[in-house]
């Protein structure tokens, strides 16, 4: 298939012996599966245990820990970086790689909407994934918690529920858990099959046109459109990193930038009792409906995380696919629907 082709560039289906090296510390068990992490957010603390409980053998059927590396970069980041590379220099013995610009939907003119259920069921094969493995998602030490609660999101919306996200890397570097480099070997492809399609988790573009132009009437729904997107972007002061795409905001959303919501130092999402104090002082009500958006619907999931972990339900979240990209290349200024403050 496309998709399969696609991933073979980045190790998914190569035939190079295995490399190993630069391995910092081993995971030592003889235990066969016993722990399954229970909370969506996880610490470095947990999974290391996990791992250490629920080794890889070749021959077990029996459901896996696997960590999957998120890693991506903007595409106007100063030093070219690519996601490949970084898990190349540097991931968690045993982690795949994620590719969320290979995994995605290659008929839209839209950076990262969602792949086909058939483009999602292929990526998990070559990945070597199977139904009832339990994945944790990271990503790069440098971003600590970026593009992973986006794969997350997008794992949940096709049915594997059983996912998390680690907060985050760059603890886990630096709080001496092992990390190996280098070259990787495919995995044996899975008979994965993928779940059904969960639209609530998703907003489209018919739906925010028509929430934007209903703001500030009378007897509006009232749903909240929060933008992780950097300030000056919102605001229209400052560019979008892509060419030709006007900045500004919808009509009606708040300014939630997603670093507000990691601590500045471990760029590891802050605690719930900080993270309501946060959305309170924007404004936001958490029993209200929250539609979150960003430049193309990565960042949106850091948002969602952080609703989740501050006790906003699930019926109450979702995210806009398309986000400021597919928004900015759809309506006009002159229709009003790009506002600029």
């Amino acid at each position: 298939m496309a998709l399969a082709a696609a991933l073979r560039p980045f190790g998914f289906s190569s035939r190079l012996p295995l490399a190993r090296s630069a391995i910092t510390s081993p995971l030592r068990s003889t235990q066969h599966r016993s722990v399954s992490l229970s909370s969506y957010l996880v610490t470095p603390k947990e999974l290391n245990e996990a791992l250490k409980k629920n080794v890889r053998t070749k021959i077990s059927t029996s459901p896996r820990v696997i960590p999957l590396c998120a890693t991506w970069f903007m595409p106007n980041d100063p030093a070219k970086r690519t996601g490949i590379e970084a898990f190349k220099k540097c991931r968690i013995p045993h982690a795949r790689f994620f590719d969320l610009d290979e995994v995605k939907d290659h008929d839209s003119p839209y950076p990262h909407m969602l792949p086909t259920q058939e483009g999602f069921q292929e990526a998990m094969q070559s990945l070597g994934i199977r139904r009832d493995d339990e994945l944790v998602v990271y990503d790069s030490e440098e971003a600590g918690l970026f593009s992973a609660p986006r794969v997350g999101w997008t794992l949940r919306v096709f049915g594997h529920n059983n996912v998390h996200v680690l907060n985050n890397f760059k603890l886990w570097v630096e709080e001496g858990y092992p990390t190996e480099s280098g070259e990787v070997a495919p995995e044996e492809r899975s008979n994965y099959e993928v779940g059904d399609f969960n639209p609530a988790m998703v907003a489209h573009f018919a739906e925010m046109k028509e929430i934007a132009q209903d703001f500030g009437k009378e007897g509006s729904e009232g749903i909240q459109i929060l933008d992780a997107r950097p300030e000056g972007r919102f605001t229209g002061k400052d560019k979008e990193p892509r060419p030709g795409l006007p900045s500004g905001h919808m009509p009606g959303s708040t300014s939630l930038p997603f670093p507000v919501l990691l601590d500045p130092v471990t760029k590891a999402l802050l605690p719930p009792s900080e993270l309501r104090k946060i959305l309170e002082a924007r404004g936001i009500d958490p029993t209200k409906p929250t539609i979150s958006s960003c430049g193309t619907g990565v960042t949106a999931a850091v948002i969602d995380l952080a609703l989740q972990e501050a006790n906003v339900p699930p019926e109450n979240r979702r995210i806009y696919d398309g986000s400021w990209t597919e928004w900015a290349q759809r309506v006009t200024e002159a229709s009003g629907l790009i506002r600029k403050t």
